[in-house]
């Protein structure tokens, strides 16, 4: 089972996604088979709490979260809050999160903006019993700089996050031997 990276922006000169990239070089590193999916390539309509559920990518992204070893969701901060599209992905694929380990990479324009990604958070532990790595990842823009992670901080909590993710759902869902 593959664990997913999401990247969330929408910007093509997104941070989060270089976050987002960081994961899946470090969940290989990890020995596991990771995916990386980026929300800019692949058009999702706006949950409408009807017919948008049946749209053939919402189809294949439910089959294919409800198929992951554990996710990570790399998302911009806007607002004080995680982008429109983080929150949308989440509202369309919905049950298929129940019993996911979910951790966040989170990229904002200052400090202020830390507990940002705890509404969705909160969300997805209280409504699909998700696990949520209880560590983060919030770069300023100051630690992403171009396509480099420029912070050494920033790579080291990348790390912890990565690890914990692999170590949570593993325990969770062991893969069985020979596998």
């Amino acid at each position: 089972m593959p664990f997913l990276v999401f990247s969330c922006s929408l910007n093509p000169k997104s941070r989060s996604r270089v976050l987002a990239h960081g994961a899946v070089t470090r969940l290989e590193a990890h020995g596991a088979d990771a995916e990386f999916i980026d929300l800019q390539e692949l058009p999702l309509p706006l949950c409408d709490g009807a017919t948008s559920q049946r749209h053939p990518h919402v189809i294949e992204l439910r089959r294919r979260i409800v198929e992951c070893e554990g996710a990570l969701i790399a998302v911009p901060v806007y607002n004080f809050d995680v982008n429109a599209a983080a929150k949308n992905l989440v509202e369309l694929t919905g049950d298929a999160w129940r019993d996911k380990v979910v951790g966040f990479l989170c990229a904002a324009g200052g400090q202020t903006s830390f507990m940002a990604v705890m509404g969705l958070a909160n969300s997805m532990m209280l409504d699909f019993r998700s696990i949520i790595v209880p560590r983060f990842v919030y770069a300023t823009e100051a630690d992403v700089v171009g396509e480099q992670i420029a912070d050494a901080r920033t790579l080291e909590r990348l790390d912890e996050v990565v690890s914990t993710l692999v170590r949570l759902a593993r325990a969770i869902n062991p893969v069985p031997q020979g596998s």
